[in-house]
């Protein structure tokens, strides 16, 4: 997951959008100080967690703590605009991911039809009598070896048969040929192409390949390939062997097409056009395609179900290393399987506040975690000071640099609680982490009730027609509600998903199995079949869930730790084995039990006998001793907590003692971290481990804003680069317009009245408005909010309310 802000963290009962009244009330002096300090351990119930306030919730999530709460906070609203929210993806080689071209360019050439004139492909009687004439002399060495066995050999072609061989290629061609393959092997391929023409429905293997020399360099690899389909189109095929040598063979005798002994003329050619576009993975680079994705208000998904939809495959084939913020502008990598760069480029034409560029072929797709981070560019507008009161404009910018430039440095030093963030906990009705407890209770009946669980607010401005309600509720949760509202009291499953919007798939899977009739029976008997229900459930939801739950228990078993031993390393936190082996070099190996409780002697297993594996190693943990902790070569940030699970360790110290007092509690679901196995084999959870406390990867920067106009923007999207650099091809994302010429543009300013001018400079004021522009970059695992919160304390994120709220 993203460690990114999910769009519209808590939807309210009431319209809240911050304007210049409320936002810019001064912060009492110790609301902040005592808010941090005085939030209790463990998370509050509620029913409904939108009817709670971002602080409520984060107390209900376990996220309660600070690292440095002594520091003085300040508020600022977050996500005003799109632009207030930049998120670049950091790939596993360190680099920052921009967006710098929209265009295929050359990219993908050799898989794209090669374009051959219809006069090339009405090739008729006439044009092959000729050839069997031109190449008369290279058909008698093919049928000599013909004969032989029932397989051609290679073709032997001397010094006068060989200007038969080349008469019908032309010398381009040719000396295209020789420079590839050499003159033997272009020999040998003309010797082939003549065999073929003769012998047309003689299958592929009956022909023997020819084995051009190996060919190291890969872009001339890929031309020699272009090359024989261009020249031979529908043909040959051609591959490369371990050895890269070039192995080419005939294409079987329903693919060629250089004759139409069947089918009709309109069909051959299709045909012909359909093999040429056959795709030479390899030589591209492999099979799936890289490319960078822009977006803004948008979900990852949304804009990749969307392309799919045009591929007409679906999501399928896509990958990704990391969803991104929706109401955002990102930018990350996306890797989708056999498609042509001109194809997806093509798409770009369709997109709305999204672009796609930057094209590779690569052998590998892309996964979840194949990131090493995002960088965040933040705007946080209207920005608040403690201890502002009383302070003229000008001094308040000066506060503003002492209080942002302290945080910045202890929070760049120090570090932060890893907190999972809010989004991880949905924004619906029913939290995410309460259907999770669910289902590893076992209670699945329950787990659907919570799914499908809506808001009695937005079923009313579903029913309502008052336009001029203050609770602005958006038609797709209207319609969620009104679906779900129909399915609870009249279970009529197909009146629902007719009105139920297709983006809750979870919701409209669930509803679509339960009403759907049995395919054994034909009866309505589903309608009770939860776990088939769930499994219809999409399983990156599913799992979603679950994790959630571990989170929850995770966020509050942090809290606990920091309470009792803050950065203090102690006897009986966990590191990962992976991590310290060098802290272990040198030291004795660990004294193994050799004697059991009942006394007998114990076997310790090694090697292939042990139960783990050394590629396994990376997600294990282990406990410090008491001399390790005092020891100083190992530090907070090295200390690891679990996620619960039936395959992992947990603290040998009072934190490992809270896990298990806390799940045995009510609010913990009354489970037991130590069986975590369950029946349904999907939701028995091996567990995890996740890093204590944070820091970011690099440097954070800052700069501190003085604005008057609230649109005003302070940062540069990778599109906008991209429109001022006029690097947009015509129909990618929209030409951004040239402008007025120069002169004409001076002509325009000299016509303005000197009257007017002074009225436009009467009209300006002075920037009586401060917003604080954060740069940092944080870790795959990490959550931009969480990172704020820590720099601006309890209530600091104002999060902008758009227009629709109160449905979920």
């Amino acid at each position: 997951m993203s460690s990114s802000l999910k769009d519209d963290n808590s939807r309210p009962l009431k319209r809240a959008r911050l304007d210049d009244n409320t936002s810019s009330s001064a912060i009492p002096n110790e609301s902040i100080s005592a808010l941090a300090t005085t939030a209790p351990a463990a998370p509050i119930a509620s029913d409904n967690i939108t009817a709670l306030s971002d602080l409520d919730r984060e107390i209900r999530a376990g996220i309660t703590e600070y690292v440095c709460p002594e520091n003085l906070g300040f508020t600022g609203t977050l996500k005003q605009r799109y632009t207030d929210f930049l998120v670049n993806e950091i790939g596993l080689d360190g680099k920052v991911l921009h967006l710098k071209s929209i265009g295929a360019g050359d990219v993908g050439k050799v898989v794209e039809k090669t374009k051959v004139e219809k006069s090339e492909l009405k090739v008729d009687k006439v044009e092959e009598s000729k050839d069997d004439v031109e190449m008369e002399g290279v058909q008698k060495v093919a049928g000599d070896g013909a004969s032989n066995g029932g397989e051609a050999a290679g073709p032997k072609i001397d010094e006068n048969q060989e200007q038969e061989a080349t008469s019908k290629v032309s010398d381009e061609d040719l000396n295209t040929l020789q420079s590839m393959f050499g003159e033997t092997a272009t020999l040998e391929i003309l010797a082939l192409v003549k065999q073929i023409r003769k012998k047309y429905d003689k299958k592929a293997k009956d022909f023997k390949a020819v084995i051009a020399p190996p060919i190291t360099d890969k872009e001339k690899r890929t031309q020699a390939h272009q090359c024989l389909r261009r020249i031979f189109p529908a043909m040959l095929e051609s591959s490369m062997e371990k050895d890269q040598s070039i192995r080419i063979k005939a294409v079987p005798p329903k693919e060629r097409g250089t004759k139409r002994k069947r089918g009709n003329g309109r069909d051959q050619v299709r045909e012909q056009d359909r093999r040429r576009g056959q795709l030479g993975w390899e030589e591209l680079g492999g099979e799936y395609l890289h490319f960078t994705l822009y977006k803004e208000n948008k979900d990852t998904m949304e804009v990749i179900g969307f392309l799919g939809s045009k591929l007409n495959n679906g999501s399928k084939g896509f990958g990704w290393a990391g969803t991104k913020d929706r109401r955002a502008c990102t930018v990350q990598r996306i890797s989708v399987k056999r498609q042509t760069a001109d194809r997806m480029n093509h798409l770009n034409k369709l997109l709305f506040n999204a672009a796609i560029g930057d094209f590779e072929f690569l052998p590998h797709d892309l996964s979840l975690g194949d990131l090493m981070g995002n960088e965040f560019v933040i705007t946080l507008r209207n920005c608040r000071f403690q201890n502002e009161q009383g302070l003229d404009f000008s001094q308040r910018v000066e506060l503003a640099h002492e209080v942002v430039s302290k945080a910045v440095k202890d929070f760049a030093d120090k570090g932060y609680i890893n907190y999972y963030g809010l989004q991880r906990f949905g924004t619906f009705a029913a939290s995410t982490d309460t259907v999770g407890l669910k289902l590893l209770q076992e209670d699945l009946k329950g787990a659907i009730d919570d799914l499908l669980t809506y808001s009695e607010v937005a079923l009313a401005a579903a029913d309502s027609t008052d336009v001029h309600s203050t609770v602005l509720v958006s038609q797709d949760d209207r319609n969620r509600a009104k679906a779900l509202d129909i399915w609870k009291t009249k279970q009529d499953g197909s009146r629902a998903l007719a009105i139920l919007p297709k983006k809750f798939s979870a919701e409209r899977n669930i509803i679509q199995h339960l009403s759907s009739k049995n395919s054994r029976s034909g009866k309505h008997d589903r309608v009770q079949d939860w776990q088939g229900a769930l499994m219809c459930v999409p399983r990156n939801l599913r799992l979603m869930y679950v994790h959630a739950y571990q989170s929850l228990v995770w966020n509050v078993a942090a809290g606990k730790r920091w309470t009792l031993f803050g950065s203090q390393v102690v006897e009986g936190d966990l590191v990962l084995v992976h991590e310290h082996k060098d802290k272990e070099a040198g030291s004795a190996s660990p004294i193994l039990d050799t004697i059991d409780q009942n006394g007998e002697e114990v076997i310790n297993p090694s090697g292939e006998n042990s139960g783990i594996a050394d590629e396994d190693m990376f997600e294990r943990a282990r406990p410090l001793s008491a001399s390790e902790a005092a020891s100083g070569k190992y530090s907070v940030f090295d200390i690891v907590l679990p996620q619960p699970g039936f395959d992992v360790e947990y603290p040998k110290n009072a934190v490992g003692k809270f896990y298990e007092e806390f799940m045995g509690s009510e609010k913990g679901g009354r489970l037991n971290p130590h069986k975590m196995r369950r029946s349904w084999r999907e939701i028995s959870l091996s567990g995890g481990y996740r890093k204590f406390l944070s820091k970011p990867l690099g440097e954070l920067s800052f700069e501190i804003r003085q604005y008057e106009k609230e649109e005003e923007q302070f940062v540069e999207t990778d599109l906008q680069k991209l429109k001022l650099d006029r690097s947009i091809p015509k129909g990618g994302m929209g030409k951004p317009s040239n402008g007025p010429p120069a002169a004409e543009a001076e002509a325009e300013a000299e016509d303005v009245e000197e009257g007017e001018m002074e009225v436009e400079q009467e009209e300006e004021k002075e920037p009586n408005k401060i917003a604080v522009v954060l740069k940092m970059q944080l870790a795959s695992s990490q959550y931009a909010t969480i990172a704020l919160r820590e720099l601006m304390k309890a209530g600091g994120v104002q999060a902008f309310k758009p227009e629709f709220m109160g449905g979920r």
